[in-house]
């Protein structure tokens, strides 16, 4: 696709893949910004986190603990802040009709968001089993994969739908 075309598909097209596309680059971003918040906690550039007054929810205590640092010798925002990134670049590629048009990009975009709902799911079982806390900016995140994921399958299956060659059985 000539990037012209592209540029003028992602910024004016209209279709019900390329507004949920639109989310999920909204939700990557907000996870990213819960990421970059937690990162510069990890690192000292801010003292705490702040929370709301909520029962079970203590992130300044789940972000320092061992297990947001056992993984590469790096605090784990930074994973994080990385893994919503690439899921926007996933979310932002191909063109409005790229389900029919490159059909691995939904596929692959739907795979990852599915993953990372399941990872986060499962850090999350880490953190209370860990420190009897979660961190509330780390729930938001899992929030926002786990929109993304619902948000993906339609065009994901479309794109499976055209792959197997399954077309809408009303047109002839």
């Amino acid at each position: 696709m000539e990037p012209k075309q592209l540029s003028e598909e992602l910024r004016k097209g209209q279709n019900p893949d390329l507004t949920r596309r639109r989310f999920i680059v909204g939700l990557s971003f907000l996870g990213a910004t819960m990421a970059e918040a937690v990162s510069m906690y990890q690192v000292g550039i801010i003292e705490e986190l702040p929370d709301l007054p909520i029962p079970g929810i203590d992130s300044s205590k789940v972000d320092a603990s061992d297990y947001a640092y056992q993984n590469f010798d790096t605090p784990d925002g930074f994973m994080m802040l990385a893994n919503y990134s690439v899921t926007a670049l996933l979310a932002g590629a191909g063109g409005k009709d790229r389900a029919t048009q490159a059909p691995f990009l939904p596929i692959t975009m739907a795979a990852k968001t599915l993953f990372d709902s399941i990872l986060a799911l499962r850090l999350a079982r880490i953190e209370w089993r860990d420190n009897e806390a979660l961190c509330a900016y780390c729930q938001v995140a899992t929030l926002c994969s786990l929109t993304s994921f619902i948000l993906a399958i339609p065009e994901a299956r479309t794109a499976f739908q055209h792959l197997f060659g399954q077309r809408d059985r009303g047109t002839a």
